[in-house]
């Protein structure tokens, strides 16, 4: 995998921006942190070691304790969906103003990335809990 070509465009965020935002915009939630963002997500494209170019599109960024910051990424088909549900981890940081995604290696980082994803997932709120807290 590359670590070179990456392309968004949500207004002026990016992807690291999710994560840790506390701004009250509508890309990012708004006033409901941790929930994924209803508008398209930004798309990285990762080159493979084989030349291909994969489109993923960024559900988060997120940091696991004693690594670092990592990014959960799903591939994307030809027509921009994912139809497998799969998710990819990688180390996230940015150097410069620009992303660099590389892979995990150890087998005890991934773990902990993974874990911490699984936490991540599992605290979204559901549709019918933010629509309760907005009625309160």
């Amino acid at each position: 995998m590359s670590e070179k070509t990456y392309t968004t465009d949500i207004e002026s965020c990016n992807p690291s921006d999710c994560a840790s935002c506390t701004a009250n915009c509508s890309s990012a939630g708004g006033n409901n942190q941790g929930t994924i963002p209803k508008v398209p997500n930004p798309t990285i494209k990762l080159t493979l070691e084989d030349d291909t170019v994969l489109e993923c599109a960024v559900l988060t960024t997120f940091p696991v304790e004693g690594f670092g910051e990592y990014i959960a990424l799903v591939p994307l088909n030809e027509n921009g969906k994912n139809t497998d549900g799969e998710t990819y981890l990688f180390r996230y940081a940015e150097e410069n103003d620009a992303p660099i995604v590389t892979n995990i290696e150890r087998e005890d980082e991934y773990m902990a990335a993974a874990e911490a994803f699984h936490d991540f997932i599992a605290n979204l709120k559901s549709e019918a809990e933010l629509e309760e807290e907005g009625e309160n």
